[in-house]
């Protein structure tokens, strides 16, 4: 537990590295906040870093889906339009 390791006076970045779910950058920027005493900036600059990776993982993402929804809605509309086509050609072949 990182809580408690750290509450027994082990620094921050020994047990978040142990846990293996922080890339090692990031360990290496907490132990350099750690070292200079400037940890509080360190790990803003961690989460910043991270968050304009998300932003540019999910930018990628909406890019891609953007034309899928579009393909999705044209088959749609086509489905539709040549349902109501066939609906109207096979009222005239109607004997009367």
């Amino acid at each position: 537990n990182v809580y408690n390791r750290v509450k027994e006076g082990e620094r921050l970045s020994k047990p978040l590295g142990d846990m293996g779910m922080f890339p090692s950058l990031a360990i290496q920027i907490i132990t350099v906040g750690e070292e200079t005493g400037k940890l509080d900036e360190m790990l803003l600059r961690v989460a910043e870093n991270y968050e304009k990776i998300v932003r540019n993982m999910v930018k990628k993402f909406v890019s891609l889906l953007e034309p899928t929804v579009i393909l999705a809605m044209g088959l749609i509309v086509g489905f539709i339009v040549i349902s109501m086509l066939m609906a109207i050609f096979s009222i005239n072949e109607m004997p009367f």
